[in-house]
Order: C-alpha cells, then structure tokens, then sequence
C-alpha cells in the first residue's frame, strides 16, 4: 500500500503529495487526515496523508516511520477545503492544512492511550498493559501489534489518543481514588481500623458510600484529610490511586445563569422564519440580517442555533476577537451549558488545545470563536453565523489569506446549511450582494422594547481651538460628563489609538523620532518610559535633547490613552477610570476583570480603543464619548470612510441600550465629511448610496476586484527593478478591461529593513489572472531568487 503525503516543507518544489510506503503494522490503521512523520531528505518531517494508491511511478519509496494520530485530525471536508483554501488564496497546501489546527499540535509531543473512566472496564490484555495512569505510550502498542484494538476502542469512546506536549503545556490531570477491595472486604477493613486512624477511617468511608472513583480533591475538601491520609490507605492497599489528564477549562469557576429564549418582536419574527425555513429544508443559502445596534440580532441567532440542535447538527458562532467578552460567552454558556467550545486569543496553547479536542471528540455542538474557528471540525454543521461581518479582523493577513466568509460560505454548500452574516453596519461589498439578491436581505430596524436611539451632538473641535479651549475635552463632552457622575450614570469615552503619546518632535528643528528598521514614527508609552515601534519591536530610550539640533523642546504630540487619563484625572479627580487598551489587558483575564468591575458598578468611566466598540451592553451607560473622530479618515485606505462610519455608530450604539436615554458626543475636525455626518442619525443607506458613488467613480470593489503584490528586499534598487517587472508582465498578460496600478512605494516603505513597493491590479473578470499570479510568486517564492520577498493577497483588506 502507498500513501500520498503532503510534507510540512511550505515551499514551491514541495507543494504537491509526495508516495511513500505503508509499513505493515500500520496497514489498515492509516487514514487520509492523519498526521505520520516520514524521512525527507536528511531529516525526518511531519506531512498529512490525503490519499491511497496500490502502486507507485516511482522507485526505492521510503517508509512511513510513524503515525501521530488515530483518528484523522482532518476529516474529509476539511482536507478538500484545504485545497479550494490553497488555490482561492494562493498559498501552500500546507499552510492551509496547519491553519486547521491548534498551536500545540504543531509543538513536540508524546502520543499516550489513555483510558476514559475506569481502566479496570477495558478487555485483556489491553487493562494489564496500563501503568499506574491508566495510560500506554504509542511505542508500546506498535510494539505488542495492539493498534487496530485500540483504534475500536478509541471509536468507541473507551479509550483516547493524547498527546503529552513536549513543552510549557504540560496536561493537566487530576488524582482519583477507588476501592481495591469488594465492599464487604472493606466493611471488615473499616471495623479493623483503630480510633487513632479516625481520619483514615472518614476517607474509606466516603469512598465506600460512593462505591466508584472520587477526585482526591473532592476527598480532601469534605473530609478536611491530608495527602498523609490518603498515602497511608494507598500503602496500605485499601485505596487504588489513579492519575488522568483532564480538560483545562477557561471557564471553571464561571457559573452561567441559565436562559430561556425570548418572546421575539414581530420584527424578529420576520426575519427568523427565512432562516428557520433554510435550516429545516438543509439549503444552502446566505442572510444579510441588517440590523441596528440593540435591535435583538444576537437572540436570532440563538434560537436559529436552538433549531439546529434539535437536528442533531452544529453551529458556528463568528465574531470578531474584540467581541468576546464575557457577557458575549455569558449568552451562549448560559443557552447551551456544557455544549458550547469557546475559541480566541485570550486562551493558553493547552485551553485551546483542549477546546478543540472538545469539537473533535463530538463532545460539544456549538463553537463560539474568533477568526479560525471557522474551520472547527464538525462533519454535520447545520448553520455558520458571522456577527460584525463588516470587521477586518475576519481577514487573515498572514498566508493563508483568507477571509472567514468566504471559508463559512463554501463550508456550508458542502454542508448543504445556511450563513448568516449580522451587521449593523454591512460591509459595502455584502450590502451591495444583498440588493443585487446574491444574499438574501433580513432587516432589523428598531431596537428591542422600541428603545430610543440615542441623540448623537457633533462637536467641531476648530471652533473650541479658536475660542480658546486647548484640552481634549470639548465644553460640550466635559459638561455632560459632570452630569453622569451627579447622576451616577456611566460613561464610555473612546480613543482609537493606546499608549501616551502618537510622536516626539522637536519644536525647534521639527525633527521627528523614527524606527531605525522601519518608515513610522515610534509611540511613546509612559508606565515604561520608552518609544516603541508598533511594527518590528524596537525599543528606544526617550530621547532628552533633540538627537538632531542638541535642542530641550523635545515635546510630545498626538493623544494616547495613558494621556486621556491623566487629563481626565485633573479636571475630575472625583471620577473612577478604567483604562481599557492593548497595554491593560496583556495578563490572563484583565479584560474580563475590568469589564466585570465596570459592569459592577466599581468605576464611573471606561475609557478605551477599538476593544471597547464591541459587545459593551451595560444598563447604565448613558454617555459615549468619542474623542476624535478624524483618526482613521485621513489614512491612505479606499474604506476610510467605511470604517468611520462603522466605527462611530456601532460605539454610539453602546449607549442607552436599557432604560435610560442615551447620548453621544463626537468630537471631530472634519464635522463636514460625510461618513461623520451621517453617523449622527445613524442612517446606513444614505451612507451606502453616497459612498458607493464615490467607489464607484474611483473604480473600487464592490464594483472592481482587487489583487495587491507587494514586493521587499533590504535593496531598494533591487526592489524598484522586480517590481517594474512585475507590473509590467501584468500589464502584457491581462485583458485591456484590467487596471495595473504602479508599482509605487507601500504606505510604510521600509518594515525591518526591508524597502516595499507595491502594485495593484483591479478587475471584474480576469479568468487568467490567478494562474499569472500564481506563476509569477512560483518564480519568487520564499526569497529563492535574490532574497526577493513577494507576498499576493486577493482581496486584500490593508494597503499599508
């Protein structure tokens, strides 16, 4: 027998199967999706099986040496899908297989069975072969020819493939205890025991009532024994020990209020029933549910989910990194318990390890994650929901590029289920498929209860310059924050940018302090008193004289979070901040810390970026304050305006969401532009219609595609020259109706010492642009020619 590998090698020569042979004890054991470890050249690597043949073209095949799985770590779909991933993206087969799967399984590990409950119900002679853990190592079972029984028994749910990483995580496990002796015999034993053992006697008490194994935990915290104790009845030979790996949980000491589901308006009514209707009938097809902030979008989706259960399939829950909070997992856990896995970057290498064993056991139905999740391997998905579809986090800006909706909309026509992509504010490229009816549009239009949206006053900030005001606080923002603090109401204030300060400049000379590595300006960040590029790491001391000029008017410029605070602090020193940026929230739960001590009332004002513009739903947030809202307007992005938009109304939207009235004030430069104005009455179509036109005109999707090849290496001629090249065999090779723009300089022209230049091809239809491309980063791949570094992103989502 010959297996087709594809081998952990990401690079042009490579990126094909490779035939290697079947070694006899693992004949009728390997599976396509399995992971083996194969000789490649002088070293031994990992590849993916995906496919079996009975002969080979080619001679002297070497041998498969082992097997790292027993069951397939990627199913059927999933292998198919990472091949449409490979070719839709351009990227290595590889790249996509790895992106399938959690970190931990690409670190060194050992593989051990373990038993799954009691090791004493196994048959012989597989319960004589375990050792103290109820486990056997993976070398030991090739060795006694006992795979294929294992396999049955891992199918079975008797006994599971772990694997022990080699590295930080370590599993997690936890001690048992069971008798050794029949109860009767232990009666006799517990009569035999003198007063002096008195605590040996409550534990084999305790142990004898239960009559089964008992966490050695659970013994000790009622009983009040110590680890003496029980080693004394273990040596005794009274009481069986027994250690096994379990789940590391990320929500262990969380209690999840259980929830029904909740009388929908007429309006949510309208827009299930389409949805329930595609569940029931197993139709592929995608829902717009546009739907204004507070109108009830998330309910929808828990009782779609609700259905899908009750089919015996699995769902899907997307939402942007951002948007898992707590109060986001709240909803899910305290629907669907012990069903639901959750998946993001706040989660250790092992807690997300674990979750996915979750979904791959078959022990959970529902996935509530960031980005990758998208690829949980469930084999009976009955919906795929992405919440905030209009978020570019849903883009991945490393290979493999792909966008979740894209992977959730091809998942599900092989799942023959629905997509739901939820929005307040849609993406124009998903708006504009909905009126053309690509996707079927759901609206929402009011907010739940009939809550009023919140009144939004836009404040000019070169009116409050000219009549003298210099702080960050507009006249307008300061009154009304007194306001909520008599009241004692809360406040939201947002700033899209952390740190201290944007830049230092010389006053006298106008000198800016840069990144040696890279064309930015370094952030200065206070608490370490540093300068800190947010692209490569540098790390500079703040300079106290002007490096150029040797001048002292060295002063910061631009305004941090850390700033805000401080300013906040002198004018209301009564005020409890909480600070909420990138800088806060490093350590293991502080975003869950401070949004439950906001949530409980311990602070009057959460300040933050972009990570407080999500999933906020606090009763009594009655104010929203939005610094500047010029920050992302001026960037050198076609959705600029786009992402204003969005970003104001849905932070806007955090407001007033209970009871009480909501306002917000804007403070911005640029009051006249129209994705500021139009954010003050929160109308998505106006701003669709006069943002379309301009997309239009400027020849951007959704009316062109677009393809960015950016081109790097430490020599810039070199990097004006290939670039050339390369535009200029775009130009030849496609059609006249394709637009190849440049090359130019990227945005950040230099990043790690590595000049960038960039062209741009927009098309409607180019059937052989792929191929060129693909043809053209074959050429260039992994720095092969000249250390030339070439990276094509379709679609691509950032321009910098």
């Amino acid at each position: 027998m010959i297996a087709s590998i594809i081998v952990d090698v990401p690079a042009k020569q490579t990126d094909r199967p490779f035939d290697y042979k079947v070694p006899d004890h693992l004949q009728g054991v390997l599976r396509e999706g399995m992971r083996v470890v194969v000789p490649f050249g002088p070293r031994k690597i990992q590849g993916f099986v995906v496919g079996f043949q009975e002969q080979s073209s080619f001679n002297g095949l070497k041998q498969i040496e082992e097997v790292l799985d027993i069951v397939p770590v990627l199913n059927d779909e999933l292998l198919s899908l990472s091949k449409w991933l490979s070719n839709e993206t351009l990227c290595f087969q590889i790249s996509a297989m790895q992106a399938m799967l959690p970190a931990a399984m690409k670190s060194k590990y050992e593989k051990v069975f373990e038993a799954l409950g009691d090791p004493s119900r196994l048959p012989d002679p597989i319960s004589g072969l375990l050792n103290r853990e109820g486990r056997l190592t993976f070398q030991e079972a090739v060795g006694k020819g006992i795979l294929g029984e294992l396999q049955e028994l891992v199918t079975k749910g008797m006994m599971d493939l772990r694997y022990l990483v080699k590295s930080k995580t370590a599993p997690k496990t936890e001690r048992f205890l069971s008798l050794t002796l029949s109860i009767k015999e232990t009666e006799k034993e517990l009569e035999n025991l003198t007063s002096q053992a008195a605590k040996q006697k409550s534990v084999l008490r305790y142990v004898t009532d239960r009559n089964t194994r008992v966490r050695a935990a659970v013994i000790k915290q009622d009983t009040g024994a110590s680890d003496s104790t029980i080693k004394s009845l273990v040596k005794k030979g009274l009481l069986k020990e027994t250690v096994q790996e379990v789940y590391r949980d990320p929500f262990k000491d969380r209690e999840f209020k259980k929830t029904v589901p909740f009388q929908l308006t007429d309006e949510q009514k309208t827009a299930i029933e389409p949805i329930l209707d595609t569940v029931a009938d197993y139709n592929q097809k995608t829902f717009l549910l546009h739907g204004v902030t507070g109108s009830g979008k998330t309910e929808i989706y828990l009782q779609t989910i609700e259905k899908v259960l009750s089919q015996d399939r699995q769902a899907i829950m997307l939402v942007p990194e951002i948007s898992l909070t707590p109060q986001m997992v709240e909803r899910f856990k305290g629907r669907f318990g012990d069903q639901v896995a959750v998946m993001h970057s706040g989660l250790s290498v092992g807690e997300k390890y674990d979750e996915w064993r979750k979904i791959h056991r078959k022990e959970v139905n529902v996935v509530v994650g960031a980005r990758s999740a998208v690829f949980a391997p469930f084999e009976k998905l009955g919906v795929i929901i992405i919440d905030e579809e209009h978020e570019s986090s849903y883009k991945q800006e490393d290979a493999p590029r792909y966008h979740a909706r894209d992977v959730a909309i091809e998942r599900a026509k092989r799942h023959g289920c629905p997509v739901i992509l939820g929005s307040a504010t849609p993406s124009l490229e998903t708006y504009a498929r909905a009126q053309k009816g690509n996707y079927q549009l759901l609206t929402l239009s009011k907010r739940m209860n009939d809550q009023a949206m919140p009144d939004v006053t836009i404040v000019d900030m070169r009116e409050e310059l000219r009549d003298g005001n210099r702080s960050m606080f507009s006249r307008e923002l300061l009154t009304q924050l007194k306001e909520r603090l008599q009241k004692k109401e809360q406040v939201v204030l947002f700033l899209n940018r952390r740190g201290h300060s944007s830049f230092i400049m010389c006053r006298d000379c106008g000198y800016v302090m840069q990144c040696p590595n890279c064309e930015v300006s370094m952030t200065y960040h206070r608490k370490s008193e540093r300068m800190k590029c947010h692209y490569c790491g540098e790390e500079e001391p703040v300079p106290s004289l002007c490096p150029e000029c040797r001048s002292e008017h060295i002063r910061y410029f631009g305004t941090g979070t850390q700033k805000v605070e401080e300013e906040l602090t002198k004018l209301l020193p009564e005020a409890r901040v909480i600070r909420m940026d990138v800088d806060t929230t490093t350590k293991k739960g502080s975003h869950e810390r401070l949004l439950t001590a906001f949530g409980e009332g311990k602070a009057d004002i959460l300040l933050g970026t972009q990570m407080i513009a999500k999933g906020l739903d606090f009763p009594n947030i009655t104010l929203v304050g939005v610094l500047s809202a010029d920050t992302m307007l001026h960037l050198p992005d076609f959705r600029s305006a786009e992402k204003t938009f969005q970003l104001l109304t849905q932070v806007a939207g955090r407001a007033g969401r209970h009871d009480k009235e909501g306002e917000v004030v804007i403070q911005t430069y640029t009051p006249e532009h129209f994705s500021i104005d139009l954010a003050k009455t929160q109308q998505y179509e106006p701003f669709y219609n006069h943002e379309m036109a301009m997309r239009k005109l400027g020849q951007y999707p959704p009316f062109y595609y677009m393809a960015l090849v950016t081109i790097s290496h430490e020599n810039v001629l070199k990097v004006v020259s290939v670039s050339e090249e390369i535009s200029a065999l775009l130009s030849q090779k496609l059609s006249n109706q394709a637009v190849v723009l440049g090359p130019v300089a990227s945005p950040i022209a230099r990043i790690q010492n590595r000049y960038r230049y960039q062209c741009l091809v927009k098309y409607k239809k180019e059937e052989g642009l792929k191929p060129l491309l693909k043809s053209i980063l074959n050429d260039y791949q992994s720095g092969k020619k000249d250390s030339v570094l070439l990276q094509i992103d379709v679609q691509p989502y950032i321009m910098m």
